[in-house]
């Protein structure tokens, strides 16, 4: 007798399924794997637009796994898994109807929204504040230490005065003249 290996056949998606439930998570892989090409070119085709298609198609997937332990074999897997994108469409399409168009210029104001976190800009704030520091350490020291407590430890004028042991007016003028340096040091 010749021993002649005959093809398996491939696993159901329901018996893969089930296995994914009881924590199988190649079960899953093989799953994806034989459905996600056909879900994705059905979302593209529905909503013409590849982006939103990924998100929803992600989103379907993702409903999927977190459904795992309460799929029953009453229907076919692909019914079963088209129903729940055919609901996450119908859910962008109801949010859609409610949402304002975007308006003409969306691009052009987009565009002229300064982005905080460049380099050019993360370099130009790092040099105010080293600008900043040396200017400070110019000042003589009871203007810095007046101001530094002021500005950075929010103090008032007269906590400023009792921990430095002189009196309020004391305080605003050390304030005040080393602001004014702080400025013109600055503004060079």
């Amino acid at each position: 007798m010749n021993d002649v290996a005959l093809p398996q056949e491939a696993p159901s998606d329901a018996s893969l399924m089930l296995a994914y439930a009881a924590g199988d998570a190649a079960a899953f892989e093989t799953l994806y794997l034989r459905h996600r090409d056909k879900l994705y070119r059905f979302l593209v085709r529905q909503l013409g637009n590849r982006a939103l298609a990924e998100e929803i198609f992600q989103d379907v997937w993702q409903r999927v796994i977190a459904a795992r332990q309460d799929w029953q074999p009453d229907a076919l897997f692909t019914t079963w898994l088209y129903r729940i994108a055919h609901n996450r469409l119908t859910d962008h399409w109801r949010a859609a109807r409610h949402r304002p168009a975007a308006p003409e210029d969306a691009d052009l104001r987009t565009a002229r929204i300064v982005d905080p976190g460049t380099p050019e800009r993360q370099l130009s704030e790092f040099e105010q504040r080293r600008l900043l520091q040396l200017a400070l350490e110019e000042l003589p020291d009871e203007q810095r230490e007046v101001i530094v407590l002021r500005l950075e430890q929010e103090l008032t004028l007269e906590e400023i005065g009792a921990m430095t042991g002189v009196g309020r007016e004391t305080v605003k003028s050390r304030l005040r003249y080393a602001m004014d340096k702080l400025r013109a040091r600055l503004s060079t």
